[in-house]
C-alpha cells in the first residue's frame, strides 16, 4: 500500500492549488476570511469526492493499464508537476498533470489509449470556453434579476456575501467530485483500490492541501487576473462550480484552474477586455502548456531510471 503515498502527494498538491479557484476570489474581495474559506473547501470537497468522485475514475483507469509501480511513479511525477507550479503561485491543472503522466508511462509500455485522449483533450478545451459563457450569462442574469427584485445595495451586499459562500461551497463540493479521479483513479486501474476507497483517500489529500498551503495562489486567481467587486466574484465562483459539475456529469475530469479563469475572463468580458491582466493570463496558459509535457517526461525518466 506504500504505492499510494504518491497520490496522496498529489492530492495534497492539488487542495493547495486549487483550493485557490473556489474562494479566491471572495477571500480578496474580503468577503470570507481565509480560514472560513479553506475550512469550508475541505469539508465540501471530500463530500463530494465520496458522492460522485467515482464517476471520473473510469476514464483516468482506462487510459492506459498501469501497473502498481507504474501508477506510483505516474502520481509521483504530476504531484512534483504541481508542487513546483504551487510555488510559483501558478494555477495549474491536475488532470493535464496526471494525464501527461499516464501517457507517458503508456508511451513505454505500448499500452496508451490515444482514442481516449481525444475525449479528454476536448474537455479541456472547452473548459474554460464553459467559464467563459457561464460568467457572461450569469452576470447578466443575476444583474438583471438583482436591478428588478433587490433596489437596496445594504440588502445586496449581504446577498453577496451569502451567494459567494454558499457558492464557494458548491465549487468546493465539485471540485471533489470531479478531481478526485486525477488524485486516485489511476491507483482503480491498477487494482490496489476499490472506487470508494479512492474516492475517501483522495478527497481527505485534496483536504489536507487546502488546509495547509494555499494562499499564493488563492491571490493570483483573486487578485491577479482582472479587478473583481463581491458582485463579479460571486458569479465567477458560481460559474466554475457549474462548469466542474457539467464535466463531472460527462465523465471526464477537468482542470478547475481553467474554469475559473474562464468564467473571470467572461465576467472581464463585460467590463471590456481592458479589465483582464494579459501578463497573467499568459503566465498561467504557459503552465498549462507546460504541465503535461512536463509529468509526460519526468514519468518517462522515473520509469527509466528505476527498470
Amino acid at each position: 500500500m506504500w504505492k499510494i503515498i504518491s497520490g496522496i502527494f498529489l492530492g495534497w498538491s492539488l487542495g493547495a492549488n486549487d483550493s485557490a479557484n473556489i474562494f479566491g476570489t471572495g477571500v480578496t474581495t474580503g468577503i470570507v476570511k481565509y480560514r472560513t474559506a479553506i475550512l469550508l473547501t475541505a469539508i465540501f470537497a471530500l463530500i463530494g469526492s465520496l458522492i460522485e468522485g467515482p464517476k471520473c475514475m473510469r476514464i483516468v483507469s482506462d487510459l492506459s493499464r498501469l501497473v502498481s509501480i507504474e501508477a506510483f511513479l505516474c502520481a509521483l511525477a504530476a504531484a512534483i508537476t504541481m508542487t513546483i507550479l504551487t510555488y510559483f503561485a501558478i494555477p495549474a491543472s491536475t488532470s493535464q498533470a496526471i494525464i501527461g503522466a499516464v501517457i507517458g508511462a503508456g508511451i513505454l509500455s505500448g499500452s496508451a489509449d490515444f482514442s481516449k485522449l481525444i475525449k479528454i483533450v476536448t474537455c479541456w478545451i472547452l473548459t474554460p470556453v464553459g467559464g467563459i459563457i457561464f460568467g457572461y450569462l450569469l452576470y447578466h442574469g443575476l444583474k438583471f434579476i438583482f436591478d428588478k427584485t433587490i433596489p437596496s445595495l445594504t440588502y445586496r451586499n449581504t446577498i453577496y456575501a451569502v451567494g459567494i459562500i454558499v457558492a464557494g461551497c458548491y465549487g468546493a463540493y465539485s471540485l471533489g467530485a470531479n478531481n478526485v479521479a486525477n488524485v486516485t483513479g489511476i491507483y482503480v486501474g491498477a487494482g490496489l483500490l476499490s472506487y470508494q476507497t479512492a474516492a475517501f483517500i483522495g478527497g481527505l489529500s485534496i483536504a489536507s492541501g487546502t488546509l495547509t498551503y494555499g494562499k499564493k495562489v488563492m491571490i493570483t486567481v483573486g487578485k491577479g487576473i482582472a479587478p473583481l467587486d463581491p458582485f463579479t466574484a460571486l458569479v465567477t465562483v458560481l460559474a466554475e462550480a457549474l462548469t466542474l459539475h457539467l464535466f463531472t456529469q460527462i465523465g471526464v475530469p477537468v482542470s478547475s484552474s481553467q474554469a475559473v479563469v474562464g468564467a473571470v475572463v467572461g465576467v472581464g468580458i463585460v467590463g471590456g477586455l481592458r479589465t483582464v491582466n494579459p501578463n497573467m493570463l499568459g503566465k498561467i496558459a504557459v503552465g498549462w502548456l507546460m504541465t503535461p509535457f512536463a509529468a509526460g517526461l519526468m514519468t518517462i525518466l522515473f520509469i527509466y531510471v528505476t527498470s
